[in-house]
């Protein structure tokens, strides 16, 4: 990675406003009306205990053993929520790491026989360097990835619980992706769901999808990540347009960066998938990354989103 950020993550559109882009020269984005919709259950507080457990296995880089222990875990919670649960395994070299290691994939489908199914995912995996702290010896630490890494997950979690109790009318593929965070500028990122493009099975079959990445950082702001603008724009209003009525303050009527992340694979295989992440956090990749930089709040905001969302589908 270059210069912290610009290797992976392109400055595309600094913050322009949504109402101000013109859309294909013709059409101007005017303000969201107001969404109506059931109550949502999502609860945040029960999404960060969920958050902390994974911080308290440690870092999580693949081959270690708190990265097997989370597996299990996030497994483990999966069936016991009913979820059609099984993993996708393969193997990687990691430069990082040196050495090749066992990935996995963890699916788990809520209502499996629907004819029509959207997924939901989230990366579970964590950084094993420190790459962003400015001490050499503190740069080669493996992160516990409290925001980057267990609050996609967290929020995955529980929207599996809320949707045992209010389900959707469409099937709700869940995936956990491995091997998101274990790029450098000469390998690449994102190799669960790499992998998972390219052997998607005809039974996960899905319309759309959403990812979520780095949304539980206590000063939450989610402005329009830009691949997903410029390549799923549809998808991205439609949540958007609930996500600023709700929570105007976080889901921002701007144009943010372009991120290089799990919802690219699926994009260029011509599926819509939206990335729903807070770039603009100070800890990432460095040793700050914990659980006291996140909240049930912001946990909570993202999941009642993404589940009225689901509800309307």
């Amino acid at each position: 990675m270059v210069a912290r950020k610009q290797s992976r993550f392109a400055f595309l559109c600094a913050s322009v406003p949504l109402w101000f882009i013109l859309l294909s020269g013709l059409m101007i984005i005017r303000p969201f009306a107001a969404v109506a919709g059931p109550e949502i259950l999502f609860d945040g507080n029960r999404a960060f205990a969920d958050l902390r457990t994974q911080c308290e296995f440690g870092p999580r880089p693949p081959g270690s053993e708190a990265h097997a222990r989370c597996r299990d875990w996030i497994t483990s919670a999966c069936r016991s929520l009913d979820l059609e649960t099984t993993h996708q395994t393969f193997f990687a070299y990691v430069p990082l790491i040196g050495k090749t290691v066992r990935l996995t994939n963890i699916i788990a489908l809520h209502q499996p026989r629907n004819s029509r199914k959207l997924m939901l995912s989230a990366h579970w995996d964590t950084r094993p360097i420190a790459d962003n702290e400015s001490d050499p010896v503190r740069r080669r630490m493996p992160i516990v990835g409290a925001n980057d890494g267990a609050s996609g997950v967290a929020v995955l979690l529980e929207l599996a619980r809320l949707f045992r109790w209010q389900p959707p009318r469409v099937g709700v593929v869940f995936v956990f992706f491995d091997g998101e965070d274990v790029g450098t500028e000469r390998s690449p990122y994102c190799l669960g769901s790499q992998y998972l493009a390219d052997h998607l099975p005809e039974s996960l079959r899905f319309e759309k999808g959403v990812n979520l990445d780095m949304v539980g950082d206590r000063d939450l702001n989610i402005p329009l990540e830009s691949y997903s603008w410029r390549h799923a724009q549809p998808l991205a209003l439609e949540i958007w347009k609930i996500g600023s009525q709700l929570y105007p303050e976080i889901f921002r009527a701007e144009r943010g960066r372009e991120v290089f992340d799990d919802h690219v694979a699926f994009v260029k295989r011509g599926i819509p998938y939206v990335n729903v992440i807070d770039f603009d956090y100070p800890y990432w990749h460095t040793l700050d990354d914990t659980e006291d930089k996140c909240s049930a709040a912001s946990l909570e905001s993202v999941g009642r989103v993404i589940a009225r969302f689901v509800l309307s589908q």
